[in-house]
């Protein structure tokens, strides 16, 4: 989409597949409003909320250096008001809550975020014997063992505003600034997170992206363990997308698989 001599930008989350619910919308427009108050030159302006009949295709491929340098800004510039993990509202990815609560810690935070969309995947695809095995040893095990390390010995890391569903779709090239972030579900959260969507290869913003971004913002201690700390984070994204997809088998088989 080209917001080229457009003053704002009407929200609703319009797939038409979807009926978006109040709290999805709102929660769109409110994640865009915290983008845009950061950096008004990487989210278009929000103006209302509410639903639309349609709406365009609005994604294109902005450029890596471009692209990254302003959400590694966004990032580094969007501190949480308390110091915590979370968000002030529920945000929604697709049409499906996330786990928006405040949480001192990234690790419980993320294990809670991780639950809830196993919750949601199981409500709508049921029971998956090649989850429920492996379930207890991510959450008992993988979990603490990649994330913990990252808040003891004295490390600590900073909940950043993170556009929460970052994939090539919800990116819009733009005439004057190259690229703006669109359909944000945001909240505060340790940074790498953001990658986590980046993984699966239909996403489009691959290993290009990520090298570019790190030239940015350094990878947390410990360096050896960046690819399966990002891992987690793709499981996460996967599963949601498989709950907000119910009726497409693929998803369930693309988080099996991976």
């Amino acid at each position: 989409m080209n917001y080229e001599g457009a003053s704002g930008l009407e929200f609703g989350g319009g797939n038409t597949k979807i009926d978006p619910s109040v709290a999805a919308n709102y929660g769109e427009f409110e994640s865009i409003a915290a983008i845009y108050n950061l950096l008004p030159d990487f989210a278009p302006e929000p103006i209302a909320w509410g639903a639309y009949e349609t709406v365009p295709e609005t994604s294109s491929s902005a450029s890596s250096a471009r692209f990254t340098a302003r959400l590694a800004a966004l990032h580094e510039t969007g501190s949480s008001p308390n110091g915590k993990f979370g968000f002030y509202i529920a945000t929604c990815a697709g049409n499906l809550s996330q786990y928006c609560g405040w949480e001192d810690s990234w690790e419980v935070f993320f294990s809670k975020s991780l639950k809830q969309a196993l919750e949601h995947e199981i409500a709508v695809q049921g029971p998956d014997p090649e989850i429920d095995g492996p379930a207890p040893i991510i959450f008992e095990t993988v979990i603490p063992r990649l994330l913990r390390l990252l808040e003891t010995e004295g490390r600590s890391v900073k909940p950043s505003l993170v556009h929460g569903d970052l994939w090539y779709a919800n990116t819009a090239a733009d005439a004057d600034t190259d690229a703006s972030l669109v359909f944000a579900c945001c909240f505060y959260a340790y940074n790498e997170y953001e990658l986590g969507q980046w993984q699966p290869v239909c996403n489009r913003l691959g290993p290009e992206y990520v090298k570019t971004y790190h030239s940015y913002m350094q990878i947390s201690p410990s360096e050896e363990d960046y690819e399966r700390r990002v891992d987690p984070y793709k499981l996460r994204f996967n599963i949601h997308v498989s709950a907000v997809f119910p009726h497409n088998r693929n998803y369930r088989t693309q988080y099996d698989s991976d």
